[in-house]
């Protein structure tokens, strides 16, 4: 019998946790004084103090500031190095500022000049052959970002189908898209809460179902007016939830049952391998969005569409693509992102790249297993390739809704502060980590020693 069968599992002492956190809040203040100093300077023009609101999430009421990122490194302004497992929320899924994406850049904005000229580039035909490639859609529009992108499918999706809604998946993220802030509760679906000037209740606009619950999509497909299910194949952003046996088999036979196209957001599901999970795990979906991690920290975002569907939007003489249709931004496929996008697929997140990240992740989810195993704590690990994430619950949530419920501020405060203050960072929205061609296992063995510490403390 295990040592947790024996005893049973720890729970958290919240009078400690308390402590600690005062604690690991009077450390960091120590640590970092000249973050301090400059979001307080920051205060007097920038919203909130920072450049982006979301920036403010970080643990310990102030950001840090940095300096500088190479790899899977970064430094502070007070001169402070860390392992960066947050890689920018997969922004840096590349590492930072990789010799290749480097070079592409400096040849493009340097030696050849200009970066958007609404002239197209030999490049950008490579890039979307790779991308072909990896994710089976034969034709690919650029963006700027995933959000964009998403925005973009469901614009073609409504204009193929002649349908308004879309569905998406209960605490799913897909950027700023609208249409994805809503949530399924007992109650029925509603806009998620903290939704900021929604522009119409996301119920005129969208139908929800948790995922991995096909009865419950059949449900809402047989409305009959669902243009199109948005998805990431696993959840990512509310924790990582991996779809059960046969659930995504179920997804597709149900959307191509009630003639609704299937789109598969793999903007963080990239990190299950050169192709996202669309390649990986053999899916099928009608079209396929990514953004942040291509271009190797360049602003770039790609779709991709099957090819009856390119076929079907071209010869729309009521889809005006080339000009007011909404489709379509003046920097999107300029120069520089296209060249950062082709050096950051040809030369950094290649297939044994990728091979290597998901080693280094599977040592990472090793070495918080094994501190679980060691302290009892029923808290659960899960990996998706070089992605891997932690929740407070004894098993990994099946659904969004029991991922969300899950959380726990004061714990999320503890570790990120804990982590931090000892030289490691993690994405902080939640406990996720993430590899990149250069985090070495010696980086997740360091984390691992890290997060033992942080347990023994609290235990």
């Amino acid at each position: 019998m295990s040592e947790l069968a024996a005893t049973g599992p720890r729970t958290v002492d919240r009078h400690r946790l308390a402590e600690l956190i005062k604690r690991e809040r009077l450390l960091y203040r120590a640590n970092f004084p000249g973050s301090w100093e400059a979001f307080s300077a920051g205060g007097q023009h920038l919203l909130g103090g920072v450049p982006m609101t979301w920036m403010r999430m970080w643990p310990g009421d102030y950001p840090l500031y940095y300096a500088a990122a190479s790899g899977a490194r970064l430094i502070d302004v007070d001169g402070n190095e860390f392992i960066d497992f947050c890689l920018g929320d997969s922004g840096a899924m590349a590492g930072h500022s990789p010799v290749a994406v480097q070079a592409a850049i400096s040849r493009r904005y340097g030696e050849a000049g200009g970066a958007t000229t609404m002239l197209p580039t030999q490049e950008a035909a490579w890039v979307a052959a790779e991308l072909a490639r990896r994710f089976g859609m034969q034709h690919w529009s650029f963006t700027l970002t995933a959000t964009d992108a998403n925005r973009w499918a469901i614009r073609l999706a409504r204009q193929i189908t002649r349908r308004p809604k879309i569905l998406v998946f209960s605490y799913c993220y897909h950027g700023s898209v609208d249409e994805a802030f809503i949530v399924a509760t007992p109650d029925g679906p509603r806009a998620r809460p903290g939704n900021v000037g929604a522009p119409v209740d996301p119920r005129e606009t969208t139908r929800v179902a948790e995922f991995n619950d096909a009865a419950a999509l059949e449900r809402e497909l047989a409305h009959g007016d669902v243009a199109a299910v948005l998805m990431e194949p696993a959840l990512t952003n509310i924790g990582i939830v991996l779809p059960e046996p046969g659930y995504l088999d179920a997804v597709r036979m149900l959307t191509r049952q009630y003639g609704t196209l299937l789109i598969n957001d793999e903007t963080h599901t990239f990190s299950a391998g050169p192709g996202g999970c669309t390649a990986a795990w053999g899916l099928q979906p009608d079209i396929v969005t990514i953004g942040k991690s291509i271009a190797g920290g360049i602003p770039a975002g790609a779709y991709g569409l099957a090819p009856e569907l390119t076929e079907l939007i071209l010869n729309d003489a009521d889809a005006d693509i080339n000009d007011t249709g909404g489709v379509g931004g003046t920097l999107a496929g300029n120069a520089l992102s296209v060249a950062a996008m082709r050096a950051t697929l040809d030369e950094v997140l290649t297939d044994e790249a990728f091979a290597g990240m998901i080693q280094v992740g599977t040592r990472f989810a090793d070495g918080v297993q094994g501190a679980l195993d060691l302290y009892r704590l029923p808290w659960s690990v899960v990996q998706l390739g070089a992605r891997v994430e932690y929740r407070f619950s004894p098993e990994p949530p099946r659904t969004g809704g029991q991922s969300a419920a899950a959380g726990d501020a004061r714990l999320d405060e503890y570790m990120h502060l804990y982590m931090i203050n000892r030289g490691v960072l993690l994405t902080p929205f939640h406990n996720m980590a993430l590899m990149c061609p250069a985090t070495t296992e010696a980086d997740a063995d360091s984390h691992a020693a890290v997060f033992a510490a942080a347990v023994e403390d609290l235990v």
